[in-house]
């Protein structure tokens, strides 16, 4: 068997891999951009007290404001997440979400939190990509192969979207500053 069958079969595998999965694959990637809303409601969920207490610890503002607070988050993640997956009112889910993340960004004072904030952003462009998705196209020569002529709303979109998401990635990164900076005089 030479290299040039390997590849063949290797080139027919794949193929036939993608037929097979070519279904699943829009709702696994949409399942996967939402999947911190779905973790962060079902966490709401089962830590309600501490979440509750928490934000009338810190806002000092009564059991009743703070329950509603967390209700309200609660509701909008999972809501959003399972209009997301059910592809209904996608665009407006995707809006409810972006809500989400600016209530959560300031309410848990997270705003000046490098590593939040990068997270937050991440979150929205998840949502971009999703929005994007949703859009739909005029019709072109070429389904699915973006045009050099045209710039759309869409295409935008999808480049914030995927620039964002390097962001959670980023997060991840551990820089020594001192690597950059000059050894002291001793």
């Amino acid at each position: 068997m030479g290299q040039n069958d390997l590849m063949g079969t290797a080139e027919d595998f794949a193929d036939q891999f993608l037929r097979v999965t070519k279904q699943y694959l829009p709702h696994v990637a949409r399942l996967c951009l939402i999947s911190t809303f779905l973790e962060d409601g079902i966490h709401m969920w089962f830590q309600w007290s501490e979440q509750r207490d928490y934000i009338d610890t810190t806002w000092n503002c009564g059991y009743l404001l703070a329950s509603s607070f967390v209700f309200l988050n609660l509701l909008g993640q999972l809501t959003g997440c399972v209009l997301v997956l059910s592809r209904n009112f996608v665009q407006y889910a995707c809006f409810g979400l972006f809500g989400i993340i600016a209530l959560q960004t300031i309410a848990y004072s997270i705003l000046w939190d490098l590593k939040f904030l990068m997270r937050n952003l991440a979150l929205g462009g998840g949502l971009l990509l999703l929005l994007a998705e949703s859009r739909s196209e005029g019709k072109s020569m070429f389904a699915g192969v973006p045009t050099m002529r045209e710039s759309s709303p869409k295409q935008y979109m999808q480049l914030g979207g995927r620039v964002l998401l390097v962001l959670m990635f980023m997060t991840l990164l551990h820089l020594d500053a001192s690597f950059f900076s000059q050894p002291s005089q001793q």
